[in-house]
């Protein structure tokens, strides 16, 4: 057998961390979807960097204590199946970055795609002053959503106290606090009389066939912010039959159903749910109006 050397630069140690996550045979899904991708996240990570700054240093040789931080960051990942982003405590999102730990799920969602194009062209981007990010997790949305329309203010609800403390930090690191209200609410319960021109959601849609089976990863992430219910439509059907009372007449509701979306068209065969579509051809995201809400609400109670 040949003689390997020893991994020495970036780009090396980038290359060998992928190799034995690979080896592993672990699940990736939160935030990359690759071990190649997932080894520069957690080299940039053991090293203090972003992705770019990773880029412009490949032929960087590590130092010890360089080397012995990212081994410790591989057996970690490798050994207790947890997500990058928990172990780093960041994430990225809409090119944001943002703190994490196990009080939220980890951002993933395809809706920050559309923010960052502005939801163009199903919103005039000068008429939006209000925003509701729904089930908020970390915040990254409504953070996210306040870069995208510096005009708007946007209110960031969720029922989970603990994931609003995350939130909380996130709102303090992008400097946010007079744009971005942090609610505690079970969905529009705590939100009466609050009328919105966009409201976006990632709310819990796994099913509960489905919650069992998910791969070790999901497991580290707080069960209420992934169960959907019976189908996965419990809380989306709840959504749907609230939205049209919180928006202002053009406003507009953008939600992401994951796997679910097959039983949401299947229930609602007659709602003209618009699917957007991302750059990699995923389909999960829809996009009702206010009129559509509010024409098709009976069907959702």
């Amino acid at each position: 057998m040949p003689h390997r050397t020893a991994p020495r630069t970036i780009q090396e140690y980038i290359l060998w961390v992928a190799q034995q996550l690979a080896d592993a045979g672990l699940c990736f899904g939160h935030g990359t979807d690759n071990a190649r991708d997932e080894a520069a996240w957690l080299t940039a990570g053991a090293l203090g960097l972003s992705p770019d700054a990773l880029a412009q240093q490949y032929q960087r040789a590590l130092t010890q204590p360089e080397k012995a931080k990212l081994r410790d960051l591989v057996n970690a990942r490798v050994s207790a199946r947890k997500p990058t982003a928990y172990l780093l405590r960041e994430a990225w999102f809409a090119g944001l970055r943002f703190y994490v730990d196990e009080r939220v799920i980890v951002p993933r969602s395809h809706i920050a795609e559309f923010i960052r194009e502005q939801f163009q062209p199903w919103i005039e981007i000068n008429r939006v002053r209000r925003i509701l990010d729904l089930c908020t997790g970390s915040g990254c949305m409504a953070i996210a959503a306040a870069y995208a329309f510096p005009e708007a203010r946007v209110d960031a609800s969720d029922v989970s106290p603990a994931a609003l403390e995350v939130a909380r930090i996130n709102v303090k690191n992008h400097e946010l606090t007079g744009r971005v209200r942090l609610v505690e609410s079970d969905l529009f319960k705590q939100l009466a009389g609050e009328r919105y021109d966009l409201i976006l959601t990632n709310p819990p849609y796994v099913d509960d066939a489905a919650m069992p089976t998910l791969p070790e990863e999901y497991r580290h992430e707080p069960a209420q912010a992934l169960a959907g219910g019976t189908q996965g439509l419990e809380t989306i059907r709840r959504i749907l039959a609230q939205a049209g009372e919180h928006l202002h007449p053009a406003g507009l509701l953008v939600m992401e159903t994951g796997d679910s979306h097959v039983a949401l068209q299947t229930q609602y065969p007659r709602i003209p749910f618009l699917w957007l579509t991302t750059s990699t051809g995923d389909e999960s995201v829809f996009l009702l109006t206010a009129e559509q809400l509010t024409q098709y609400s009976e069907m959702f109670a």
